[in-house]
């Protein structure tokens, strides 16, 4: 039986969308200055197509990545606080296939508050500026009674000193950047940081949305402190160069609102490496680049006194950016080639954990794998026209090595049955589980969106699977297809 949840919900997307209408409406009669992220704009007088691709926040035109490469400090200094939310509302193609629909796609096809973020920077002196965001997740925990709690943290944070030598011969940047985010100081959209910039929701129903299908990224993850040097020579070649670590000390504000359990805990100094190569020329911009991390990372975020529970971590990848500006249209169009290899800890490998499941002979499994690799390839269009109206679409394709570890359902050894029965010696998942072990995850996303304003944003997205965790059909045992998590998904998106 197809999705029930997607009919009942019909009520709740029209209320959504006369509410969006009603909002759109109201701020379209207010004045039209145009607007990225309101603090810049307040700061650099400029509306938001200077810094902003068709004024799609945070997508940035070449006078933005100077405004970013230049330390937040161009202009002057102004109330350096803007807001950001986004309601949303997400619907599942087929929310049959599950013991407990309320938990695997908790809200279906409901309208909620999604997301918020306080944003705090801009100009601080002519050499340093700022970006930080504090983001609320209104569903980050949820009690035995059923009732949702909200969570403040730390998120995207960027703290530069940065100058300029312009003379006849060069224009030459230099800056560094203490961060959070391997690649969240990089100037273009095709780095991992700033690819995906949708916010989402973390409720189950939106597991399948664009925002959590395989982008590019490091193995590290956010909320860990870096520091980066970096140059920018005559708009043409950019190189950054530096070393993250644990968040501590006077860092440690970089995962403020993270308990230790939810915060990475690396070992060393872990380096990384961005280099890209930029030409304009009238309306238009091309960027070939590449970059590479390199990390060791502890099995277990509450114990680093062993330096045998470290995992090695190599990611690598090469990236292209090409737009074309000029009103009233503007393309982007991106491509990132991504890989990964992990080599699990010495401790994991000495002691490696067999899978609890069987094959269909009633045969073990074979053991863990010592090494594993990822490989992406995600490409994306986009068209504005105006600055109001526009569409893109989005293609993802990510393989890699098998490994039983990464298999969360089989077949039980007592029973001989896949079975999600927690009370089984080997229970497998549903929805969310991978009954080959394997990450293969391939399809596109199809996106409209209208500006009525340009720091109000109303669209849609809908994100369709040919592959999912490793198959096209079956991929968790219990007959849950790939097409069975196509979603659809409608935001409002606004900030101030």
């Amino acid at each position: 039986m197809k999705n029930p949840t997607i009919h009942s919900g019909v009520y709740t997307l029209k209320l959504m969308w006369v509410l969006a209408i009603l909002a759109a409406v109201f701020i379209a009669s207010m004045p039209q200055t145009a607007r990225a992220l309101p603090l810049f704009a307040r700061q650099t007088g400029q509306n938001c197509v200077a810094c902003h691709a068709g004024g799609q926040f945070p997508e940035l035109t070449p006078y933005g990545r100077l405004f970013k490469l230049t330390g937040y400090t161009m202009g002057e200094r102004t109330v350096p606080v803007s807001v950001m939310g986004v309601l949303s509302n997400a619907m599942v193609a087929d929310t049959s296939k599950t013991d407990d629909a309320g938990a695997d796609f908790q809200k279906n096809g409901q309208t909620v508050f999604a997301t918020g973020s306080l944003f705090l920077g801009g100009k601080v002196t002519d050499n340093i500026g700022a970006l930080t965001q504090i983001t609320f997740n209104p569903y980050a925990t949820q009690g035995v009674d059923g009732k949702f709690h909200g969570h403040t943290n730390a998120d995207n944070m960027d703290i530069r000193f940065a100058d300029r030598f312009v003379d006849e011969k060069r224009d030459l940047i230099v800056g560094l950047s203490v961060n959070n985010n391997p690649s969240v100081s990089d100037p273009w959209n095709s780095s991992a940081a700033w690819m995906q910039y949708v916010p989402s929701s973390s409720l189950t129903s939106n597991r399948f949305i664009d925002a959590t299908t395989p982008y590019p990224s490091y193995s590290t993850g956010g909320n860990i402190a870096g520091v980066t040097a970096y140059t920018y020579l005559n708009q043409s070649l950019y190189a950054e160069f530096g070393g993250y670590s644990t968040s501590r000390g006077l860092l440690s504000f970089m995962s403020a609102g993270l308990g230790d359990d939810r915060t990475t805990k690396l070992r060393g100094i872990n380096p990384y490496l961005r280099l890209a190569w930029n030409h304009e020329w009238g309306a238009h911009s091309l960027m070939v680049g590449t970059s590479a991390m390199a990390a060791q990372i502890y099995d277990s975020n509450l114990d680093t006194s062993d330096p045998t529970t470290t995992r090695h971590t190599r990611d690598w990848k090469i990236d292209a950016q090409y737009q074309y500006l000029l009103d009233p249209h503007t393309v982007t169009g991106q491509l990132v080639f991504a890989r990964n290899r992990t080599r699990y800890s010495d401790a994991q490998q000495a002691n490696p954990t067999a899978s609890a499941f069987v094959d269909a002979a009633g045969n073990p499994l074979a053991g863990p794998n010592a090494e594993d690799t990822t490989n992406l390839m995600r490409a994306k269009l986009t068209y504005t026209y105006q600055a109001r109206y526009g569409g893109s679409v989005a293609f993802f394709n990510r393989t890699g090595s098998t490994n039983t570890a990464n298999q969360t359902s089989g077949y039980d050894p007592v029973t001989m049955s896949i079975t999600s029965d927690p009370g089984a010696q080997a229970p497998s998942l549903r929805v969310g589980g991978n009954l080959s072990g394997n990450p293969a995850t391939r399809g596109l996303t199809f996106e409209t969106f209208w500006l009525p304003t340009q720091y109000v944003r109303i669209g849609a997205q809908y994100t369709a699977y040919s592959r999912y965790n490793g198959a096209s059909d079956n991929y968790d045992g219990f007959g849950r297809n790939a097409r069975d998590n196509n979603t659809l998904l409608f935001y409002l998106w606004a900030a101030y």
